[in-house]
């Protein structure tokens, strides 16, 4: 175990070099210094900005220093500084992180629940009324565009009840956990919905597909034979090595919405990272946007980490070497 963590983590640390080296070329080498530094000063900053910008961030040096002075920034958790916020990147991520997080954690508990129960209930149920009712809802929900989703759940919960006086849930906004976690609660329900009932779709069908094949096996047969309960044919053996699949699912989605759930947050006017992220596209904000490109793959890269620990775990036929 402690050798596969070791070579996972050499392994993730890789691909994050990797990623630091494509977004510099991307962003620093690609356009030019003296682009970089206009667009990293901002839209009104005047010619002295520049150039200041241009020799603080060492743009007049070789591409190499270049790099080397970014990559040194980041290992010290300097992201760059955002002279539209007028403060570092860090501090306008670390306010828009907890929202993108709380949204992630709520979104990921229901759609994991929803999608996982439903996929065993069609599968227990194969072929008859209950498992074409749920593949019928899932690939509804599947098709369904997540804008489109909140904005009817914002009519239906929100603007309609409104005209007659009721207000249940808040249209828009964001209310902290710390600050009053009621309204933290009532803020975040219908964008949680709103995600989890189309990321719910596809662990469905995933639960479904896997439980259908894993009982099929001849080690089911056999545990059946023993007399075992179908409930504990289903759960502790069935369940466990179906997961397998909807694990590495549920690590590349969670690690992808901490990145930024853009079109939610935008619906439901919730400032986390991917309201962020559109909000500095807008304005140029270019230090941001590659802070949130970085924060984006190092949440994907740590959690399929977690998945393939998880793997071990749930299924005993999966080894770490």
């Amino acid at each position: 175990m402690a050798r596969f963590l070791l070579r996972r983590l050499l392994q993730g640390i890789f691909v994050l070099f990797a990623v630091t080296i494509i977004v510099f070329l991307i962003f620093f080498v690609g356009p030019g210094p003296e682009y970089v530094a206009q667009r990293l000063a901002g839209r009104q900053a005047t010619p002295q900005i520049v150039a200041a910008v241009r020799h603080r961030l060492q743009l007049d040096k070789p591409v190499i220093v270049q790099y080397g002075h970014f990559l040194r920034g980041l290992l010290h958790g300097d992201l760059g500084y955002s002279y539209y916020h007028g403060q570092p990147v860090t501090s306008v991520i670390k306010q828009a992180f907890p929202i993108t997080l709380s949204l992630a954690i709520g979104a990921s508990i229901l759609w994991l629940t929803i999608g996982v129960l439903s996929g065993i209930l069609s599968a227990v149920k194969r072929g008859k009324f209950v498992d074409r009712l749920v593949t019928i809802l899932a690939l509804f929900f599947y098709s369904m565009p997540v804008f489109v989703l909140g904005l009817l759940l914002l009519y239906f919960f929100y603007y309609r009840p409104a005209l007659h006086g009721v207000h249940i849930f808040p249209g828009q906004g964001y209310v902290p956990l710390t600050e009053n976690p009621t309204k933290w609660f009532e803020s975040l329900v219908l964008p949680w919905i709103s995600l989890a009932l189309i990321s719910a779709a596809t662990y469905t069908r995933l639960t479904r597909g896997s439980m259908l094949d894993v009982m099929g096996e001849d080690y089911i047969r056999t545990a059946r034979a023993k007399g075992l309960s179908e409930r504990r044919v289903i759960y502790r053996h069935s369940l466990r090595s179906a997961l397998t699949p909807v694990v590495s699912q549920f690590g590349i989605d969670v690690g992808t919405l901490l990145g930024g759930a853009v079109l939610t947050e935008t619906v439901f006017g919730l400032p986390g990272l991917g309201w962020t992220a559109v909000q500095s596209i807008q304005n140029s904000d270019l230090p941001v946007i590659i802070g949130i490109v970085l924060i984006g793959a190092a949440a994907v890269v740590v959690a399929n980490i977690l998945v393939d620990i998880v793997y071990a775990v749930l299924d005993p036929r999966v080894r770490l070497h």
